[in-house]
């Protein structure tokens, strides 16, 4: 009996796919020409006092429960000529404002009592182009951004409260304006 060894057909081309990291040598000319863009974030004329990756949760009186704003960092901004401090926070990837509000004196920043992680506060948010009172709750990663973010708060709050109090005490010796 004669053996039959199977014919291997050997095709040029019918070769392997390159590789991603091959040069094929191909070479495309872009369909459209793109221009940069000068991008303004309107945080050019503001300083950053804290800058700390967190999650923001909103509360929905209608149906009564948290509803996540959205995940990224959370910044506190100086602005450069005017003193006054704003709390904003974009989303990661897409750098959506979640929140965008000023830090005045008559907010008040307290512990969540279900997570040693949250914070609560109450603030007039211009997130979504409409001045709407919200309440807010965001979580971070570790009990020390917590602790940072209500220690710089309260120390913001208590400037400018002393601020405000040493204003009307000059205001108060000066005596009135003729």
């Amino acid at each position: 009996m004669a053996s039959k060894e199977p014919e291997h057909e050997h095709r040029e081309d019918q070769e392997a796919p390159a590789a991603e990291d091959e040069d094929t040598g191909a070479q495309v000319a872009p369909i459209v020409k793109l221009e940069e863009v000068a991008v303004s974030t309107g945080e050019e004329n503001e300083d950053p006092i804290l800058d700390l990756k967190s999650k923001l949760y909103r509360f929905d009186k209608e149906g009564n429960q948290w509803k996540e704003r959205g995940a990224g960092t959370v910044k506190l901004l100086k602005h450069k000529e005017t003193g006054k401090v704003r709390l904003v926070m974009r989303q990661s990837k897409t750098l959506k404002i979640c929140a965008n509000h000023l830090v005045l004196p008559t907010m008040t920043v307290q512990e969540h009592a279900g997570n040693d992680k949250s914070c609560l506060w109450h603030a007039s948010d211009y997130a979504d182009g409409e001045l709407k009172d919200e309440l807010f709750c965001i979580r971070f990663a570790s009990v020390e951004s917590k602790y940072i973010l209500l220690s710089i708060t309260l120390l913001l709050l208590y400037m400018k409260l002393n601020q405000c109090y040493f204003n009307s005490l000059f205001k108060l010796r000066s005596g009135p304006a003729h």
